[in-house]
């Protein structure tokens, strides 16, 4: 009787991921190694670490950005922080990650202390083959624009998913863009007119109504056309012109590099 046990094995060392299939047919006895994909975490994880480890330095102040990927960039920095003894100075880009910042014993900062940056570290929706990147997707789009803004250099982290040859490929919930509460009906109005697609008010999770971000403003997710090359320099400069928009999820000219991490192991960066 043919019976199969499957082993699963983690090399981190070398960032192999074997699953072993154990077979035991009547006459021959045989053992298949395939290779399985890394997880989403593991993959963020590592692309995280490495940025941390090339980029935050000695006596310096970072920007720490918001999402899952920077769960793993603030844990690595933790680690360094207490193993180097690095004076680091972490700037938030929202409660989120002020809180990271103190629940790992980071010194935490602002930006009137600190209103210029070494660094800013951030995660991404979508960043497509010219460095443009949607960001936005937890709602905090505006502090970490304001915050990328005052550093030096912002780095992107995220896995491969993220990683695409033009925005909306992958990520399919649009391009976030935060706008006052009164005036959303006639902004999503405006848009629509403008540049086609649809415009949703984003609602809450755990609350009834609609999502309401650290500022006290909504977000309209804007389903844009697939089918339109859209230069996106001048959108993004169009919407905000809009009375009521208060900032976009569109990250133009501002990443000057980015790191992926990989389904093999790998991580694949991204120059500017």
């Amino acid at each position: 009787m043919t019976f199969r046990r499957v082993i699963y094995n983690s090399i981190s060392s070398c960032n192999q991921h074997l699953k072993l299939v154990y077979f035991k047919p009547r006459e021959v006895h045989r053992c298949v190694a395939i290779k399985s994909k890394m997880s989403l975490n593991e993959a963020k994880k590592i692309a995280a670490y490495r940025a941390v480890d090339e980029w935050v330095k000695n006596n310096t102040a970072v920007g720490i950005g918001s999402g899952s990927t920077v769960v793993f960039a603030v844990d690595r920095l933790a680690q360094r922080v207490k193993e180097e003894k690095l004076e680091v100075v972490c700037v938030p880009t929202s409660f989120q990650a002020r809180q990271l910042i103190v629940e790992n014993g980071l010194v935490l900062g602002d930006l009137d202390r600190n209103p210029q940056l070494n660094v800013a570290i951030d995660g991404a929706d979508e960043v497509d083959k010219d460095m443009v990147l949607i960001k936005g997707g937890g709602g905090c789009l505006l502090q970490e624009k304001i915050v990328a803004s005052c550093a030096e250099r912002l780095i992107i982290i995220a896995d491969y998913t993220k990683n695409s040859h033009k925005l909306g490929e992958q990520y399919k919930k649009g391009v976030p863009i935060e706008v006052v509460p009164l005036a959303y009906v006639p902004i999503r109005e405006k848009i629509q007119k403008q540049f086609g697609g649809e415009l949703k008010l984003r609602m809450a999770v755990a609350k009834a109504g609609p999502c309401v971000t650290d500022n006290g403003n909504f977000i309209l997710d804007w389903n844009f056309p697939q089918d339109v090359n859209f230069h996106w320099s001048d959108v993004n400069r169009d919407l905000l012109m809009i009375p009521g928009v208060v900032e976009t999820g569109l990250f133009v000219n501002m990443a000057q590099k980015a790191y992926f991490g990989m389904a093999d192991g790998s991580v694949k960066t991204q120059d500017k």
